[in-house]
């Protein structure tokens, strides 16, 4: 039997031939490999739907994190009292608008009465002090006597009494007021 069937021939078959194929090889590797390279880098290429290389997305990652939602206060600065809606909304809501741990609930008549009957001086110093579960000021130290008594004045009279609000003690009026007045007296620096 002949094995002529079975033999290959190579279309390579001299040195040159050789040479000339692995030369063109390395020839269109590296033709493709600078193709890919211009494909790559000639478009900017983002995100599908991303705008995170513009300078508004650019500066909003590197703001400060003590920027957002925060109010500095000037801790040397008069001390501006808040309304006892304001200071309810904050403070006594967690609490009076629930009716969590036996908290008066807001606006019901029938649970405010019985505090109502013990009077506005027993209520405000319930309210500064403390009772039962109930912590001082509501759990926040920072409120003024003042601003605690405008809450309980606020909720209590939505609850049925007709309280009259606290006036500012006088001290503290003309502290804020003396200390409001240098401020608007300088020249803006």
């Amino acid at each position: 039997m002949s094995d002529a069937h079975n033999e290959q021939e190579s279309l390579i078959r001299t040195p040159k031939q050789l040479v000339v194929a692995v030369v063109g090889f390395f020839a269109v590797t590296i033709l493709g490999i600078i193709l890919l390279v211009q494909y790559v880098t000639t478009t900017k290429l983002t995100g599908a739907g991303s705008n995170s290389q513009a300078p508004e997305e650019v500066a909003a990652r590197i703001a400060p994190v003590a920027n957002e939602g925060y109010t500095l206060k000037d801790a040397n600065g008069p001390k501006v009292l808040q309304t006892g809606e304001a200071v309810y909304n904050v403070t006594c809501v967690a609490c009076h608008g629930t009716g969590a741990a036996g908290a008066p609930k807001f606006g019901d008549a029938g649970a405010w009465s019985a505090r109502i009957a013990q009077g506005y001086d027993t209520i405000v110093k319930h309210a500064i002090e403390g009772l039962r579960a109930m912590p001082a000021k509501g759990g926040n130290p920072d409120l003024d006597d003042v601003e605690v008594a405008r809450a309980v004045v606020y909720m209590a009279n939505n609850g049925g009494a007709k309280f009259k609000e606290p006036e500012v003690p006088a001290a503290a009026a003309a502290s804020a007021s003396a200390a409001a007045a240098p401020a608007a007296s300088e020249p803006p620096k």
